[in-house]
């Protein structure tokens, strides 16, 4: 006999070796596979999340042009009205305003926008005219409210909202490679383990590749998936 022949694996060893090469191989093409997945679902939530930002600032955009145009119409009307009441055309609001089609204040009443016209009947009945405690405008009252400004609410909540699932995605994306970086390993150790030349480095290395294709399967096994 050679002393100086490598120590054969016993068979049992051998095979079980065998299966956890083509087992980590195996892995390794599924980490892969769900790498690429979960990276490809990173990207739309991303581009969700750009559409949302864009569609957001155009609602705020919206928003603001639709304030203006409240504040523009209030003070035209508000101005009118002063007028009216000082020529003495149109009574004093006193909680029971009704808009005269025949005046000017009249004419810009109604032509006020859907969304403002609630927050200024609302604001008219806290008598602003002889209430000093009343809001000072129609601005400040809890029915003005505008669509557009709760559309671009919602949508940055959306965007922020896709952000995060992307930032989760490319998390996951970056375990699977892990994995597969583990499973390389596996793979490197039980290949290794039948060419050394000592029995104790033999066991030593199969003992590594067990430990880290187990803990990898176990891992991968806990791992959220997608297809």
């Amino acid at each position: 006999m050679n002393d100086d022949a490598e120590p054969r694996l016993p068979g049992w060893l051998d095979l079980a070796l065998t299966i956890v090469m083509a087992l980590a191989a195996v892995g390794t093409a599924w980490a892969g596979f769900q790498s690429a997945k979960w990276s490809g679902l990173q990207a739309i939530s991303f581009a969700e999340a750009g559409a949302a930002r864009t569609e957001s600032a155009k609602a705020a955009t919206d928003a603001g042009q639709d304030r203006l145009k409240d504040l523009v119409a209030f003070t035209s009307w508000i101005g009118a009205l002063q007028e009216e009441i000082i020529a003495g055309t149109t009574p004093r609001p006193a909680g029971d305003y009704a808009p005269n089609p025949d005046e000017v204040s009249g004419f810009l009443y109604e032509r006020f926008r859907p969304e403002f016209k609630p927050a200024v009947d609302a604001w008219v009945a806290t008598q602003p005219m002889v209430n000093p405690n009343a809001p000072a405008t129609p601005f400040e009252m809890p029915e003005y409210r505008l669509e557009s400004e709760a559309l671009a609410a919602d949508l940055v909540a959306k965007a922020e909202a896709a952000t995060a699932e992307a930032h989760e995605d490319n998390q996951r994306s970056d375990n699977y490679v892990f994995m597969a970086v583990i499973l390389a390993l596996a793979l490197f150790f039980a290949g290794v383990a039948g060419r050394t030349r000592t029995r104790r480095s033999q066991w030593l290395l199969s003992g590594a590749a067990f430990a880290t294709f187990i803990g990898a399967a176990v891992v991968i096994l806990t791992l959220p998936k997608t297809f």
